[in-house]
């Protein structure tokens, strides 16, 4: 008979270092954010690309969620030419 693991999230299920999954954690929640106020906008890939300075191929990836393409800097900063303000908590 299997046992059945059970995970935190997604992340915790693929990746077995924590330090990863904290930081897979923190670019998912600001890619998310990312995509949904870009489809709300109604812009094309490369109107897209313009207002966040960077190539149209990174915009495609972006609305695919390609996470591994990201570091959080980067969504950060792409977060910030959207008018998006990133928040972090820090807890023990």
């Amino acid at each position: 008979m299997k046992t059945k693991q059970r995970f935190d999230s997604i992340w915790d299920a693929i990746e077995d270092d924590p330090v990863r999954v904290e930081n897979l954690k923190l670019r998912s929640a600001v890619l998310i954010e990312i995509t949904e106020a870009l489809k709300s906008r109604g812009l094309t890939q490369q109107q897209t690309a313009e207002l966040l300075h960077i190539t149209q191929p990174r915009v495609s990836a972006l609305l695919k969620g390609k996470i591994n393409d990201f570091r959080l800097d980067s969504l950060v900063d792409i977060a910030h030419r959207l008018g998006l303000h990133v928040t972090l908590n820090v807890a023990a």
